[in-house]
């Protein structure tokens, strides 16, 4: 297979958020939208072909997901993060982000402690709050150019009682991969204290060499029996409009609660479509991740490059996955206002601001390099000269 990432497609007039949505969330249209994260390659063919293929048979009426839907999904664990997966242990979730909300009303109570490690995902905080749980922060330090878990403060929140902790791993926005003596520490002090551990593992397989993911419940069958793993295609195989996740939960009675939730509300069919790509991709698309983190790989370095070489009072964080960029901004002396306004209105950029990942984004701002070369150096040129005229006024 060959995959042109330098292809511009224009994503204009087609109801995109990222692109259709820049006036309503940024109040101008003509800017380069490098925030929601999606990308804008081509979906891969051989997804894109699954569905025609579907669409052969023209009627569209309710589907099982078939042996093969999870033979795909096991295969891909296996080959691509050694992880050896029972079929019985995959529910079907309508995407991660319904999947961590069904995982708090399954598991906890109005009143119980959530915790959650700023900066990070966003709606991880209203998973909590628009149930009535107590969101608990356990921040995370930048260290040497890289976020790090304060274990120290961890393992208090957790003795305080917390029942859940929601991890991004890999992490977003700070690319982290985190390390099996890191998840492994984690890991402890939540079965120490009987916490529940939810690992949104959406970026799993955008992982740049030599990292290796490691997920959470593949290190130990008692660390498996109290996790609940989420993982979808969408990210890696831009299919997000899809809707489509799966949880991985081993144990056999957290599954049966997970599950009850998700009957109750009714949302556990799922769409054929979705069906249909998530199989095609985890059978087809080990050679179009490798070539997909090849090219991200060419987009951080021209970043790091090009920051450095030019405005290097913007120092990104060195990504270790996700084609997410985390952007230190604190050097240029801004309010956060002041920097979403310099990013807007002089540099004409839409990125996401980094307080809205919470306690310790304050400075940041967040990148999303996936996206053609091209188009990225546009926008940092844009930066050079917004700074630039910054600097002369």
């Amino acid at each position: 297979m060959t995959f042109n990432f330098d292809e511009e497609i224009s994503r204009h007039n087609t109801n995109s958020i990222k692109y259709d949505g820049l006036q309503l969330f940024f109040g101008s249209p003509d800017l380069v939208p490098l925030w929601v994260a999606d990308m804008d390659f081509r979906t891969p063919e051989f997804i894109i072909d699954a569905i025609k293929n579907r669409l052969s048979h023209e009627v569209l009426g309710y589907s099982l997901r078939p042996d093969s839907f999870f033979e795909a999904i096991t295969g891909w664990l296996k080959r691509r993060h050694n992880w050896k997966v029972e079929k019985e242990w995959i529910v079907f979730t309508p995407g991660v982000v319904p999947a961590t909300n069904i995982g708090v009303l399954a598991f906890t109570q109005p009143g119980d402690g959530i915790i959650t490690q700023p900066p990070v995902y966003f709606p991880f905080f209203t998973a909590a709050t628009d149930h009535g749980r107590k969101l608990v922060y356990n921040k995370l330090n930048l260290t040497n150019g890289r976020l790090t878990v304060d274990f120290s403060d961890l393992e208090e929140k957790c003795r305080q009682g917390a029942k859940m902790i929601i991890i991004s791993s890999p992490h977003n926005p700070g690319g982290n991969v985190w390390t099996r003596d890191e998840l492994s520490k984690i890991a402890a002090i939540c079965l120490r204290y009987n916490v529940l551990i939810v690992s949104d593992e959406i970026h799993s397989d955008l992982v740049y060499s030599p990292y290796k993911h490691t997920p959470m419940a593949s290190l130990s069958d008692e660390i498996a029996s109290k996790t609940i793993t989420f993982i979808a295609p969408s990210k890696t195989f831009n299919v997000s409009g899809l809707s489509s996740s799966v949880a991985i939960i081993p144990d056999e009675n957290l599954r049966k609660k997970f599950v009850s939730t998700l009957d109750h509300l009714h949302i556990g069919l799922g769409n054929i479509f979705g069906n249909v790509a998530m199989e095609a991709a985890f059978t087809h698309g080990d050679e179009y991740v490798d070539a997909l983190m090849e090219y991200l790989a060419g987009n951080v370095a021209l970043v790091e490059t090009y920051l450095s070489e030019h405005i290097p009072q913007i120092k990104p964080v060195t990504p270790e996955a996700t084609f997410l960029v985390w952007l230190n901004c604190r050097e240029m002396g801004m309010t956060d206002k002041e920097l979403n306004d310099f990013f807007i209105n002089k540099a004409h950029l839409a990125l996401n601001q980094g307080i809205q990942f919470g306690p310790g984004g304050e400075g940041f701002m967040r990148m999303n390099i996936g996206c053609t070369r091209a188009k990225l150096l546009q926008a940092l040129e844009q930066l050079k000269l917004a700074f630039s005229n910054l600097s002369i006024s």
